[in-house]
């Protein structure tokens, strides 16, 4: 059963390269079959669809991120600057889960729409009660900004635009 499980976590990690890489309409299951080194039928013995597969791997990445701001710890005054180091340092480590990220909420599919503005919502609400919990004033907003910049530092990092974010440090 190792095994299944190892190569199930294989075709995700190179799912997240290709999907990143093509986006989800270029990219194939045939494609991310032969980065993982497995047949096509292999990957569907996992995910019945391409859908499927790109819920996995978005599910991934979200959670990364998640557990990420989860577990930093700092005082009220520094936890925004804290957690932005730290997502600073996912995109580093990370960045092809990063990419899927920033390019998923703009999948016209509706199943992986629906999806994806769960997890968005997931992650609104978990830094809400983590800026509430800290005394951060106006904390849905805090919250909402918190992502929005955290959107405006990947698209800089990804078009290769540092100006677009230069000033966010003078903040």
């Amino acid at each position: 059963m190792a095994v299944r499980e190892d190569k199930k976590e294989i075709i995700i990690e190179k799912a997240v390269g290709v999907f990143a890489e093509r986006g989800y309409y270029k990219a194939t299951t045939a494609m991310v079959a032969k980065e993982a080194g497995v047949t096509q039928p292999y990957v569907f013995h996992f995910f019945s669809n391409k859908e499927e597969l790109f819920k996995a791997v978005i599910d991934r990445a979200f959670g990364r991120i998640y557990e990420t701001f989860a577990e930093v710890k700092a005082p009220a005054d520094q936890l925004i600057e804290t957690m932005g180091h730290a997502f600073e340092k996912i995109i580093e480590t990370h960045r092809a889960e990063v990419l899927m990220v920033m390019q998923a909420h703009v999948i016209s599919d509706e199943g992986i729409r629906e999806h994806v503005r769960d997890l968005f919502k997931t992650m609104f609400d978990s830094l809400t009660m983590k800026f509430e919990s800290a005394g951060i004033p106006n904390a849905k907003s805090t919250a909402a900004h918190f992502i929005g910049t955290g959107l405006l530092i990947t698209v800089a990092e990804v078009l290769d635009l540092p100006q677009l974010t230069k000033e966010i440090d003078n903040c």
